[in-house]
């Protein structure tokens, strides 16, 4: 009987410690997801792309956050911390990684927000002169400075030429554009354009930096988010 009890106590003694062991497992895999929060100028251009492109790249680590706000450089950039405060709060939590998605086009304060934005540790998917750019990028390389409306008869063309449909128009806030970029664009070539072009500006003048676009290390982070735990 003796022998029974100790057989008993050491099986209760096993169970503890592997119901310990389970839940530190849990909580090591809750502590190992990065949170990203991306607050985009646009109202659907952006934030339809980046939704198409996670929704392509499932990932058990990360849990992704996107907002389309309709505003501008500072503002975005003031709004972005607002964002951030509330839904911090309300979820008990804290986001990994912070993210803000504009354009140059015509703002006078673009440098300004970039620089504000990396003051309070924020991360900026910049293009200059418009996100456009980057979709371009995924059919040709290209390091003349052109207007938001150049980019997309550009765009148009070339998404024409691979479609054999010279109908085709571009349209801001078209929910498929990811999936078309990735059916006739290669998006290889659009980070290796990408990192080609910001090796021709030197300085923080980042209003002079045209055409130049920082979206691709937005892409990587979300297609990769394991090495941010490195």
């Amino acid at each position: 009987m003796g022998y029974s009890r100790k057989e008993e106590i050491a099986k209760l003694r096993q169970e503890r410690r592997e119901a310990k062991a389970a839940k530190k497992r849990k909580v090591n895999v809750r502590e190992r997801h990065v949170r990203f929060l991306i607050v985009c100028e646009g109202a659907k251009t952006e934030p339809h792309y980046f939704e198409a492109l996670i929704e392509n790249h499932t990932s058990a680590i990360r849990e992704v956050t996107i907002e389309g706000e309709g505003m501008a450089t500072v503002a975005l950039v003031d709004k972005t911390s607002e964002i951030k405060r509330d839904l911090e709060y309300k979820n008990a939590m804290q986001f990994d990684r912070v993210w803000i998605v504009f354009d140059k086009d015509d703002f006078q304060d673009f440098n300004d927000a970039i620089e504000k934005a990396h003051r309070l540790g924020y991360h900026t998917a910049w293009s200059n002169e418009a996100f456009e750019l980057w979709y371009f990028l995924h059919f040709e390389y290209l390091d003349a400075g052109i207007s938001r409306e150049a980019y997309i008869v550009k765009l148009e063309a070339a998404f024409r030429k691979r479609m054999n449909d010279m109908n085709f128009k571009y349209e801001k806030g078209n929910p498929d554009i990811y999936s078309l970029l990735r059916l006739y664009g290669r998006e290889d070539l659009a980070k290796r354009f990408a990192r080609q072009l910001r090796n021709l500006h030197k300085g923080s003048d980042f209003a002079a930096h045209k055409p130049c676009t920082m979206v691709d290390l937005l892409v990587d982070e979300l297609e990769h988010p394991q090495s941010l735990l490195k």
